[in-house]
């Protein structure tokens, strides 16, 4: 038996739009699709690239989180006060290891000493066009302050210093819901032990 390809591939898909549909911080969209023989509506929200970042203190062997309000969870489970990762949009023309530089200074109030990028994905691609970059960042935990955040972006964020072993226990626990933060501690989890040599490589390539 042969093995099956398991890779994404383009599709010859007609697409016929967009209609505006309005939105606010994000646009929102609805195509015409015209694939297979088949003629369908689709609605999608327009995010485009965004960055993550995972910030470690190797030296103390710590995470850096941020809390946050997000109106998303406080519909759906009653409790909008997360637990995240630092991340953003890319700004139109940004390179994303630029974006995930900026924003980890914004977001917790330190910038990294080394960016490593990880992995990438969709979140959602049956409703968003989001496109998530992942990057492993070195920081220096003792210098995070206790708000941080964009003011013109009106973000508050409130950054929190965490055992790498507390916030490994909370996300095994289940405690965790914020998605960007799940997957990238469960990265972290199956990667603890070549972490540290990937963020010491990061900071050779940067010096």
């Amino acid at each position: 038996m042969d093995e099956p390809d398991l890779s994404d591939h383009p599709v010859a898909a007609h697409l016929t739009g967009p209609e505006d549909r309005g939105g606010g911080h994000h646009r929102y969209e609805r195509y015409r699709v015209a694939i297979d023989g088949l003629h369908v509506d689709r609605d999608v929200l327009r995010v485009g690239r965004v960055v993550v970042i995972l910030p470690i203190d190797v030296d103390r062997d710590e995470v850096v989180l941020i809390r946050q309000f997000r109106l998303g969870a406080q519909l759906a489970l009653g409790k909008g006060d997360m637990i995240e990762v630092p991340a953003g949009r890319v700004a139109p023309g940004e390179d994303v290891a630029a974006a995930a530089h900026r924003e980890c200074r914004e977001e917790i109030g330190v910038a990294p000493d080394a960016l490593v990028p990880i992995f990438d994905l969709m979140p959602s691609p049956g409703c968003s066009d989001e496109h998530m970059f992942f990057f492993l960042a070195a920081v220096d935990a003792a210098r995070v302050p206790e708000r941080a955040g964009a003011e013109h972006e009106q973000e508050n964020t409130r950054p929190l210093r965490a055992p790498v072993s507390r916030a490994l226990e909370a996300l095994a626990a289940g405690q965790l819901h914020y998605g960007a933060a799940v997957l990238a501690l469960q990265w972290f989890a199956l990667n603890r032990a070549g972490a540290a040599a990937l963020l010491r490589q990061g900071r050779a390539t940067r010096a």
